[in-house]
Formats: structure tokens, C-alpha cells, sequence
């Protein structure tokens, strides 16, 4: 079965840092693009960052550009995004999602597996 599950969300402070996981069971994440969405309420769900199957393109969203990063490690089958210098803006429900495509996108429709998700609160 394949499966997807974030960790690492929780309660920081304006200019704070988080490390968000996604781990995959089922499948190799490393022959998947992998992308990072989040959902704040009464908003749409938007792309913050992907990363290419199969290779180490990525690509961000412009705000988060410089303070988001977005790392695979293929050994642990996970996928990271490490947020620096979050904003209250940052706050939302963050999920990861995969698709058996090399194409990073950051639309969220053309993925095919998504995790549960995990919130993220940025607030003093």
C-alpha cells in the first residue's frame, strides 16, 4: 500500500524554524516528484515547493523563495522542507503529495498520492 506521511508541524514563533517530513512506504520516492502544498482555512490549497523525480531540481513558490528549502533523502525514502524565518502568514495545513512523473509541478492537480498532512502555526 502506498503511503505517505508528514511529521514535524507544530506551534513557533515569527522567525522560527520547522523541519517538515514526508515518508513514503509502498514506493521508492526517488523515481517520484514530491510536492509541498499547504491549506490555510477558507483558502485553496497552493504549492509551496517541489522537487523532480528522478533528479534534484526544484522549484519554489515566491513566498518562500530563500527561506524554504526542499531535500530528498533516498537512503530514509523521505523528503524534507526545512522552514526558516516563518511568518504567521506560514500558517496552515501543510501536506505532501507524490506523483510517478519526473516533472516537478506546483499545482496540486496532477498528483496522484497525498499524506495526511500536518499543521503548522506561526504565531507569538
Amino acid at each position: 500500500q502506498l503511503q505517505l506521511v508528514e511529521s514535524g508541524g507544530g506551534l513557533v514563533q515569527p522567525g522560527g524554524s520547522l523541519r517538515l517530513s514526508c515518508a513514503a512506504s509502498g514506493f521508492t520516492l526517488d523515481y517520484y516528484a514530491i510536492g509541498w502544498f499547504r491549506q490555510a482555512p477558507g483558502k485553496e490549497r497552493e504549492g509551496v515547493s517541489c522537487i523532480r523525480g528522478g533528479g534534484g531540481s526544484t522549484n519554489y513558490a515566491n513566498s518562500v523563495k530563500d527561506r524554504f528549502t526542499i531535500s530528498r533523502d533516498s537512503a530514509k525514502n523521505t523528503v524534507y522542507l526545512q522552514m526558516n524565518s516563518l511568518k504567521p502568514d506560514d500558517t496552515a495545513f501543510y501536506f505532501c503529495a507524490a506523483r510517478r512523473d519526473t516533472i516537478c509541478a506546483l499545482n496540486p492537480s496532477p498528483y496522484t498520492y497525498w499524506g495526511q498532512g500536518t499543521q503548522v502555526t506561526v504565531s507569538s
